[in-house]
């Protein structure tokens, strides 16, 4: 797979340099990116930069130089408040390729921004540049990818939030909801607080100088063993008693992941609202035992 990206890169180039409505091409994510894990799935990321943005949009036929494509996905610059589209190509050969495409004066007045915006920061390669358009691109610092320290106001937000939605897992799973239980446990909890409480943990560990990547596809990486058990426990099934099982799991890791963050940030945990949230959860549960 990797040869098949290096190839179609080459492809990609070759085509560019002999186009003259590409007046640019950078590479750009995880493949320029010196944090971030790279494997044969790893996708390219190409940004061309084109005379006449409209012309170039007009038909997407090209995209089929480097290969058959299996399925794509076109957006407009209205899906990015104008600033450039997005084909996004899986081709036959099991490559992908997200190609963003940008008209010369709207790459320019990003260059131009104070500030390096995000997909630059965590790293860019210029590959071709007719005009010299890249010449006042400033250097990736890779601060984008970094975990913040966070403010006492955020630490103090996501652990009341996070033991808020636990009454509504509880409720759920009490009325055999498996749904809505399901959402509050991976689409709020998880993706919301939880996975934003390990990198904390993480950053700490490491002095605020570390990357965890995407929706912490390096947690295990960093973790202790013994810790990812315990983040393991937080996932379940479709059984009813497996999920409150691991919303046990998920109360448990968030008393010991808070409490210890709260003692190295010098900020105040909120340990009585997790000790009468705690019973809540007790409460539901036994009235189901009941129940049953």
């Amino acid at each position: 797979m990797e040869n098949k990206r290096e190839t179609q890169l080459m492809e990609i180039m070759d085509w560019a340099i002999s186009n003259d409505d590409i007046r640019a091409v950078l590479l750009t994510s995880s493949l320029v990116n010196p944090y971030a894990p790279v494997d044969q799935f790893s996708d390219l990321d190409i940004e061309f930069v084109v005379s006449n943005l409209q012309q170039f949009l007009s038909d997407d036929s090209w995209v089929e130089n480097f290969g058959k494509k299996i399925a794509m996905i076109v957006e407009n610059e209205e899906a990015f408040e104008g600033k450039h589209a997005m084909r996004m190509v899986f081709y036959e050969d099991y490559t992908k390729v997200d190609y963003k495409i940008y008209s010369v004066d709207k790459f320019l007045e990003e260059v131009n921004n104070e500030e390096l915006q995000e997909d630059w920061d965590v790293g860019y390669k210029v590959l071709l540049d007719k005009d010299d358009i890249t010449k006042n691109m400033k250097p990736p610092t890779y601060n984008a990818v970094m975990v913040k320290k966070p403010t006492e106001q955020e630490f103090t937000t996501l652990f009341n939030d996070f033991w808020w939605d636990m009454t509504y897992v509880a409720k759920c799973l009490w009325r055999d909801d498996l749904f809505y239980a399901k959402f509050m446990l991976e689409d709020n909890m998880r993706t919301q607080y939880f996975q934003k409480m390990i990198e904390w943990h993480i950053g700490l560990e490491h002095n605020w100088n570390v990357s965890t990547n995407k929706k912490g596809r390096l947690f295990k990486k960093y973790l202790s063993p013994e810790m990812w058990k315990k983040i393991e426990a937080t996932f379940s099934g479709s059984d009813i008693q497996d999920n409150w099982r691991a919303l046990f799991a998920y109360a448990d890791i968030g008393t010991e992941l808070g409490t210890a963050m709260s003692q190295k940030l010098g900020y105040a945990y909120p340990a009585e609202l997790d000790s009468k949230i705690r019973n809540y959860l007790n409460h539901v549960k036994s009235m189901e035992d009941k129940d049953s």
